[in-house]
């Protein structure tokens, strides 16, 4: 079975996207940092490195230092699809993000979207 294609697209080319959206709606670099942090154990040091040497996102979230254990309390649906529902789970953590900064750009507290 082919992998899909977003598991082989390197973080490096989304993370601006994601800035983008946040900035679009007021929000901050620092914010999407601190969701990606949170979400996968990262350092902001160590997001950067993985930015600077363009991991894919199977790499990137393969190579997570702590995947946070509260990410099960994201749901919701984000692209059509159900989060809770999704069986790949690497599809599921990069929708879990997807999601994330959805909720940042939306205007959501930071301590509802780090389920706090």
């Amino acid at each position: 079975m082919e992998k899909h294609r977003i598991f082989t697209t390197s973080f490096a080319s989304v993370y601006p996207h994601y800035i983008h959206k946040a900035e679009k709606k007021g929000c901050t670099k620092a914010e999407v940092d601190q969701i990606i942090c949170w979400l996968t154990g990262y350092t902001p040091q160590a997001l950067q490195q993985q930015i600077d040497t363009k991991t894919d996102f199977e790499t990137f979230f393969a190579q997570a230092p702590q995947f946070n254990q509260n990410a099960s309390k994201i749901n919701g649906v984000i692209c059509g699809y159900r989060i809770e529902e999704i069986e790949d789970k690497l599809m599921q953590k990069i929708r879990y993000l997807d999601k994330l900064v959805d909720e940042l750009a939306k205007g959501k507290p930071m301590a509802k979207i780090l389920r706090s």
